[in-house]
């Protein structure tokens, strides 16, 4: 008995001497390969659009301290160009025995056999037909064969190399007919089952376990949480995470030793949420008032909150100099991190009383000059907008964080026909402001001045339904979009990304 040990000890010794690194590591644990379109790998699998595939998330159900995750998946391909493409063959020549690759095809299939677009889709069904073709894009001789060819072919060269391949029915789209979601268990989801029913491995129906999930929740829940209103097909991280766990549900549910990895606790990690706070006055602040609605209480509307935060920390009737020393922004600063957005909006109170009854007035200007304020026993040392305004940005950067500078909202006032500028005062500070510590500048007040003033005066006045400062819920909303619409536009500020304009009638 020793001597066998030896010699077995001899001999795994020589072959991690000798074995490539690919294959010292495959001796450590196996490879889970996935396989797919863009339901399971979207684009780079960086959530781009904050769309995420399955095969993203699969790998935190798992225990990959035993178990390895490649995700091989592209979006657009079918189960017919993902191979022609040679993505197949790059993932079958890395297969070594015991490994496991997880199939899903089927969106992309129905598509057309030919055309100068994307000639991709395949013959229906799993039989051996096949359709001669030029191929109108790839300008190449093709002989096109059915979905459940395709789908056998890479099941048997699995198997050919020793791995274990599991088959999925497609992931269900966002589609609701009588508050169900209609299932693929005529079409693909029929025939991958019977593919795996024909190879005898295992079939998850993806499918339907996860629309069954899905209608439980309901569209109203779905829609917005699992998947986004603009897209019926991909889902978000949410929806992603979802749909791997209901491939591990139906993995638990089989024989197949794959189950034998999966964690019995795991703890699933989403992509973390960018935070964008607004730091201003009444114009944005909540202010518990119908007829007095700041644009920051509308503006998700325009974001994507399943990926971002807005987080209002307004508050009106404060100025620059009141929103500091009332420790204000101390306690919004002391939330910020590395990374968050803070949007920096303030101009309307701060014309108010220096040294009288309100108390709020900053001194004019950029400049360091002071004034000292006697009130309530207190000597107040107050500065101008624009140091106060510095002061802000500067907090800001130490955090880590992004500093936005917005100008103030216009009023509604119209001398000359024209919406009133503060241009020679609390805008020019304000971008002076940006200017001198190098960061990104809205002129807020001119872009919604000139969209005021294309409406015209009588549609603008129903925007101010209290007074000519304050916005009603119709005027914010407005106010709102326009912001939207230039971040959207803006390549340097970094969240285009993530704003969703309303889609043009």
């Amino acid at each position: 008995m020793k001597i066998f040990q030896i010699i077995t000890f001899l001999l795994l010794s020589i072959c991690f001497i000798n074995c490539s690194e690919s294959e010292k590591q495959h001796l450590k644990k196996p490879t889970v390969y996935t396989v797919g379109d863009s339901t399971v790998k979207n684009g780079k699998g960086n959530g781009d659009g904050g769309l995420w595939g399955w095969g993203d998330f699969i790998g935190q159900f798992l225990d990959t301290t035993k178990v390895s995750i490649k995700n091989h998946a592209l979006g657009g391909t079918s189960s017919r160009t993902y191979q022609n493409l040679g993505l197949w063959d790059s993932v079958q020549k890395k297969l070594h025995k015991g490994d496991y690759v997880l199939i899903q095809f089927g969106h992309n299939d129905n598509g057309p056999v030919n055309d100068t677009i994307r000639a991709r889709g395949t013959i229906k069904g799993i039989g051996n037909e096949s359709e001669e073709i030029n191929n109108m894009l790839t300008h190449e001789h093709e002989i096109v064969h059915s979905y459940g060819w395709y789908i056998n072919k890479i099941v048997k060269e699995s198997k050919a190399k020793g791995a274990i391949p599991v088959i999925m029915s497609p992931i269900p789209r966002n589609k609701w007919e009588d508050g169900k979601i209609p299932r693929n268990n005529e079409s693909y989801g029929l025939w991958a089952k019977q593919i795996a029913e024909k190879e005898n491995v295992t079939f998850i129906d993806l499918n339907d376990k996860l629309a069954e999930k899905l209608e439980g929740f309901g569209e109203l829940k779905v829609t917005g949480t699992y998947f986004y209103k603009r897209d019926h097909t991909h889902t978000s991280a949410k929806g992603a995470a979802l749909a791997a766990s209901s491939i591990i549900e139906g993995l638990k549910q089989t024989d197949n030793s794959l189950k034998d990895y999966v964690l019995k606790n795991p703890k699933i990690t989403f992509p973390k949420k960018k935070n964008i706070y607004l730091i201003g006055d009444s114009t944005m602040a909540n202010n518990n008032n119908d007829m007095v609605v700041g644009w920051g209480i509308p503006f998700p509307k325009f974001v994507d909150t399943m990926r971002v935060n807005v987080i209002n920390k307004a508050r009106g009737g404060r100025s620059t100099r009141t929103f500091i020393n009332e420790g204000l922004w101390d306690k919004a600063l002391a939330e910020f991190k590395a990374g968050d957005y803070v949007f920096i909006q303030f101009g309307h109170n701060d014309a108010g009383n220096i040294d009288k009854k309100k108390y709020r007035g900053s001194l004019p200007d950029m400049g360091n000059e002071t004034q000292e304020v006697n009130r309530d026993s207190v000597t107040e040392t107050v500065h101008t907008f624009g140091w106060n305004m510095i002061k802000m940005i500067q907090d800001t950067k130490a955090k880590g964080a992004i500093p936005i500078v917005l100008s103030l909202t216009p009023r509604n006032e119209w001398p000359n026909g024209k919406v009133e500028r503060r241009s020679e005062t609390y805008i020019t500070w304000s971008e002076q402001a940006a200017k001198a510590e190098d960061v990104a500048y809205i002129d807020l007040s001119e872009a919604i001045a000139l969209k005021y003033e294309a409406l015209g005066k009588e549609h603008v006045k129903t925007f101010f339904p209290q007074d000519h400062t304050h916005t009603g819920k119709e005027g914010a909303t407005f106010n709102a979009l326009v912001l939207a619409e230039i971040l959207k536009k803006s390549k340097s500020i970094g969240l285009r990304d993530y704003i969703e304009l309303p889609i043009q009638k």
